[in-house]
């Protein structure tokens, strides 16, 4: 699958690495709901940081289209609330 980060770059990232990146996005969804910053924060952090180590980055001249779009490391927790809706960050 094929993670981007906003305002970063794209992550190829194996797909059987699926359900851990929907646990961590859905950690930072939670801590959205409860209106939690510092949760939000640790969260997305963890998000950003599983994709970037745990994924290839995809290089500039390959044309890939996104799977998953997460948010940037500089995301506030009023931004989230309005991006975290509906299905969630990684859609099923």
């Amino acid at each position: 699958m094929i993670v981007r980060i906003s305002g970063e770059d794209q992550y190829r990232l194996a797909d059987d690495l699926h359900d851990q990146l929907d646990r961590l996005a859905g950690t930072a969804h939670d801590a959205v709901d409860a209106g939690d910053e510092d949760a939000f924060v640790r969260s997305l952090t963890e998000l950003l940081d599983f994709v970037r180590s745990n994924g290839t980055l995809v290089p500039d001249e390959e044309i890939e289209t996104s799977d998953v779009i997460l948010p940037p490391s500089d995301t506030t927790l009023a931004e989230a609330g309005v991006e975290f809706t509906g299905e969630g960050l990684i859609p099923d």
